[in-house]
């Protein structure tokens, strides 16, 4: 077990639970396992530094020590301790249920954090982050990834009843991954919109390119990019001076074979093209160099690249669909994401109104000032200290 920097060791048999003492710091564990790529990186990155530098909070991160590269360098003030455990999903699983639950307690956590759909049941006042849409499972027609699904549904569900308070990214998601359950159990739901990074107040606008089209998301079938090639078709038979710029890591191989194959089906290899993974930076610059943005996603809790669109002024043409209107609201040109004429329609009226990409790049800018990591985090800190005065005693909790 490395540390950085050193945490008190961990006795052999854990120590008595000792009451919470208010007049200290409310010590927190994040147990940050799950975030290997992608959105749970980004979430904790940005998430962790204004964590740490509260003084009403005492901030552990877990991480397992494959995943030391990925976060670092950390905060001056951030307490973080790796583990060496087995990556197998059963043996990390038992390790994240009984393992870790002990360890916090050893170390005089109040309160233990999972900034995923699931986490530890056994965990002393635990709180958990309803970020992903176990829905996609009716999109998947691989039997592999639709258990992966399932088992995914069944730990968010357990999860769920065991959790002292529960952290949802968005009404949505609030809806769709609590199952109807019973009014009663949602009073310890708290919806936390995630922040984005914003820019300087005094940069000048963009100059915009005249004929760029842009799409934003690590490539999973949910992401609804045969739709968008299909209608690309449609709209450069209108309109052929366009191009549409893919930025995402093909996750999906055989959905991304799919996304190839119909490109080449249609003559589209000079106008449509896949770029796999780009730095932030630079797909930043993509947003605000941009016509358009599109994004046509059949679900999404929460949607990160429509509020980094949002902050660089992106006029942006989207889905109807899931968290899309909740996130967006009049800061976007809604279609129907089923329907590649409907794209088709949206984009086109986009590219030939001035005024009207004018219009909604004005109210992204706007929309976006209701995003920040600072909101965000103080939100969620005071989740956390309220989940600590449970002083959950129930029996099997550690």
């Amino acid at each position: 077990m490395i540390q950085f920097p050193t945490v008190p060791q961990v006795d052999d048999e854990p120590a008595s639970e000792p009451p919470i003492d208010y007049a200290r710091p409310i010590v927190i564990v994040i147990n940050g396992i799950h975030a290997k790529s992608g959105g749970g990186v980004t979430y904790l990155k940005k998430m962790l530094p204004l964590l740490v530098e509260r003084n009403d909070i005492k901030v552990h991160l877990f991480l397992h020590a494959s995943q030391l590269e990925t976060f670092y360098p950390f905060s001056d003030r951030a307490l973080v301790t790796t583990f060496k455990f087995s990556l197998n999903p059963i043996k990390s699983l038992f390790w994240e249920q009984f393992n870790l639950p002990l360890i916090a307690r050893a170390m005089g956590a109040d309160v233990v954090y999972s900034p995923a759909n699931f986490g530890p049941i056994f965990a002393r006042n635990h709180v958990s982050l309803l970020r992903n849409a176990v829905s996609v499972i009716r999109l998947t027609g691989n039997v592999k990834i639709g258990m992966y699904w399932v088992m995914i549904w069944f730990a968010t569900t357990v999860t769920f009843f065991s959790s002292a308070r529960v952290i949802a990214v968005s009404k949505y998601a609030s809806r769709t991954l609590t199952y109807g359950m019973p009014r009663f159990l949602k009073t310890k739901l708290s919806i936390i919109h995630h922040g984005v990074t914003h820019g300087k107040q005094d940069e000048a606008p963009p100059e915009r390119s005249s004929n760029l089209l842009l799409a934003v998301s690590d490539i999973y079938v949910q992401k609804n990019y045969i739709n968008l090639i299909k209608a690309m078709a449609i709209i450069l038979k209108k309109h052929p001076e366009l191009e549409l710029k893919i930025v995402g890591r093909k996750i999906d191989k055989n959905y991304t074979q799919s996304i190839e194959q119909l490109v080449q089906e249609y003559g589209l290899s000079e106008q449509v093209k896949l770029l796999g993974y780009v730095l932030h930076d630079d797909v930043m610059e993509l947003y605000r160099k941009c016509r358009i943005f599109i994004f046509p996603s059949l679900i999404e809790t929460f949607g990160n690249p429509l509020v980094e669109a949002m902050v660089a002024g992106a006029p942006i043409a989207c889905s109807n669909t899931s968290a899309m209107p909740e996130i967006v609201r009049e800061a976007g040109f809604m279609f129907d994401p089923l329907s590649p004429d409907a794209i088709s329609d949206a984009v086109s009226k986009l590219h030939m109104s001035d005024d009207l990409r004018v219009e909604l790049s004005r109210k992204a800018i706007e929309r976006a000032k209701n995003f920040t990591w600072e909101k965000c985090a103080d939100s969620t800190a005071k989740v956390l200290m309220s989940a600590a005065s449970d002083i959950d005693r129930r029996p099997g909790k550690f």
